[in-house]
């Protein structure tokens, strides 16, 4: 058996490949540099030409763009009205942003447990978890796939909640043949560079409500508008403004603007977006293939109704058929130059959420899962070669540690 290099073996690459990875090419530097070279470096023209792409590719009406996506998140929980002793129901298999954006507003998570096979929200439960308190749902596209939004929006629309969805996975995902950023009272992306499309950081709130969309606008910027029909008449300016310089701010925001840098970047990149997907699927096709015979691996489920463009492959190690444990797993791989992560810890895991009252126990299922899981490398520029190597070395770290 070849030894590991873990233990003393020849690694299966010499350099490291990791989790993930940006993209950026020349016509993404001339978008940023054609900016940078203009009169506006924020608050111009390229934010509007982002927010009516973002409208073309995901069939919404309304887009803003805004700072990252955890603005995102915070935006749309504000303009839900999400406020002390409201709660909304969330997974807790996903980054802390999901659930910090109820907090933000005074409202409490709810941590509903999770498909086991996929790894997104469960509908069933998160129909025991409604209670009279319960104000909005929050799904995550975990790792790309679209949640199970047909039974989730079912159950919003019975239970008079708003459906927020956080696409910060699955920008070009579609259900149903519908594309991500339609599917909800409200969507969010972002565009950390991790993601299928970055900004470096950048964020968007999607949504075909034209009332959601006048507040997000206001909450992004201060909440101060410069629109005439949303001035405060008791200020005698509503119609005849003391001059073009005029504002009112009618209502408490933040400073959640996007530059036209980051905007121009997203922008170019927006127009890759189907080469991205593509070659994403691809690389998702052969890890299928290469590891579908391998029982110590245990790969995530697509429901047929989503077609993914994956953000994230998390694979479950079968532990009862490996004498090793996760930790010793994700070391090995690592140690093979092809580095791993995990996502994610459950939030309610995480010391600030233990001090406010979460015990361990919650969600069964994702308590499961978070044990097992692991994210192998998945980004649009990696090599046929790049794949090969991180299916030798899943091939080379299991062979060794197989029951």
């Amino acid at each position: 058996m070849e030894k590991l290099a873990l233990y003393g073996g020849t690694p299966v690459r010499e350099t490291p490949i990791y989790y993930g990875r940006h993209f950026i090419d020349e016509e993404d530097c001339k978008a940023v540099q054609g900016v940078l070279l203009s009169d506006f470096l924020t608050t111009g023209p390229k934010i509007s030409e982002l927010e009516q792409k973002l409208c073309e590719l995901t069939g919404a009406k309304y887009a803003v763009a805004i700072a990252n996506g955890t603005a995102a998140l915070h935006a749309a929980c504000f303009v839900a009205g999400i406020k002390q002793g409201d709660e909304v129901i969330t997974t807790p298999l996903t980054f802390a942003a999901s659930a910090n954006c109820v907090l933000y507003c005074g409202g409490m998570p709810v941590f509903a447990d999770i498909d086991d096979e996929t790894y997104t929200l469960s509908p069933a439960s998160l129909r025991e978890c409604v209670t009279s308190w319960t104000k909005a749902v929050i799904a995550v596209d975990f790792a790309g796939q679209a949640a199970q939004v047909d039974e989730i929006r079912q159950i919003c629309h019975e239970q008079g909640l708003v459906f927020i969805e956080d696409g910060a996975h699955s920008l070009g995902t579609k259900f149903n043949g519908r594309p991500v950023g339609s599917l909800a009272d409200m969507t969010t992306f972002s565009f950390h560079p991790v993601k299928t499309v970055t900004g470096g950081e950048g964020g968007a709130v999607l949504t075909s409500d034209e009332e959601l969309y006048k507040k997000l606008k206001l909450f992004r910027t201060h909440g101060i508008t410069r629109n005439l029909d949303e001035m405060d008449p008791r200020n005698g300016m509503s119609r005849e403004p003391e001059g073009s310089w005029y504002y009112e701010q009618i209502g408490l925001g933040y400073n959640y603007r996007m530059t036209d840098i980051q905007a121009a970047l997203i922008r170019s990149q927006l127009d890759k977006l189907d080469r991205f997907a593509a070659r994403r699927k691809a690389i998702v096709e052969r890890y299928r293939e290469a590891l579908a015979e391998m029982p110590e691996i245990i790969l995530p489920r697509e429901i047929p109704q989503s077609d993914t463009v994956w953000h994230l492959y998390v694979i479950q190690l079968n532990l009862e058929r490996l004498m090793c444990s996760r930790r010793v797993f994700f070391d090995a791989m690592a140690a093979e130059n092809v580095v791993p992560n995990v996502h994610y810890i459950p939030l309610y895991f995480m010391p600030y959420y233990q001090k406010l009252g979460y015990e361990k126990g919650l969600c069964p299922k994702a308590e499961h899962v978070y044990e097992r899981i692991l994210s192998i490398p998945l980004y649009y520029s990696m090599t046929d070669d790049d794949v090969d190597s991180v299916i030798r070395a899943l091939d080379k770290v299991v062979s060794y540690f197989r029951v």
